[in-house]
């Protein structure tokens, strides 16, 4: 993964520089690294074939990498699926240019959490049967889904972090998953409904032009769906 290439190929950015440029730097993993050590609680009982997430900054970390790693193993597969999906040729270069984003902020948090304290998913726990890979339209749905998905998460998760250089990281993933949001939703079909337009009425509110905010619980209620197994995030407060 260390030679992923950003979009703007041309740029010559890679996943380092991609962190210098993000505000990612060392000082920003080692915050990240040290508070998720503190708060991380190894004594959770979780029922048999349920990944509790921990509590704490520990536990919105690895809240944020679940979804990460859910998101870069969808974008993965549509990217290794190629043509057969029936995306076109420009819609395929900007579904991999996603895909590097993803896979790059799925190694961030697991960097920042380390392995001991990373609740890393295996591939036999991810379950994608319900996505058709060779349909462009179930394609374009299951992206829209995700990254719709993971900027309500995001919103939901930044009151639980108690350091400011987490909230800050936060704030710049979820700002790329809201450009991704968008551009997804602006590929749908027909635009003249909110989920062809890339920002819909039905995640952003009319009235006060702001953006659709989950809870651990909710957001994991519908992760859940594409797994083998059960995510739980009850001590995250």
């Amino acid at each position: 993964m260390a030679n992923i290439i950003l979009p703007g190929e041309d740029r010559g950015l890679n996943r380092r520089s991609f962190f210098k440029v993000a505000g990612f730097g060392a000082a920003a993993i080692a915050a990240m690294t040290v508070a998720g050590c503190e708060d991380d609680d190894n004594n959770v009982v979780t029922p048999a074939n349920t990944i509790d997430l921990g509590s704490g900054n520990t536990g919105v970390l690895n809240y944020a990498y679940a979804l990460e790693q859910l998101e870069a193993a969808f974008y993965e597969k549509v990217v290794a699926t190629g043509t057969a999906t029936g995306l076109s040729t420009e819609e395929m270069a900007l579904f991999t240019d996603i895909k590097n984003h993803e896979v790059i902020h799925r190694e961030f948090f697991l960097k920042a959490l380390g392995t001991t304290n990373a609740k890393t998913l295996t591939a036999a726990q991810v379950n994608f049967s319900s996505i058709n890979f060779n349909n462009r339209q179930s394609i374009l749905n299951t992206a829209m889904a995700f990254e719709d998905l993971g900027v309500s998460a995001y919103n939901g998760a930044g009151k639980y972090l108690s350091d400011p250089n987490l909230l800050l990281a936060a704030g710049k993933i979820v700002s790329v998953e809201a450009r991704h949001a968008a551009i997804i939703r602006d590929l749908m079909v027909p635009r003249s409904n909110a989920a062809g337009s890339f920002a819909g009425d039905d995640v952003v509110t009319v009235s006060q032009g702001l953006d659709v905010v989950r809870e651990p619980s909710a957001v994991l209620a519908i992760a859940n769906n594409y797994l083998n197994v059960k995510l739980t995030a009850n001590n995250i407060k």
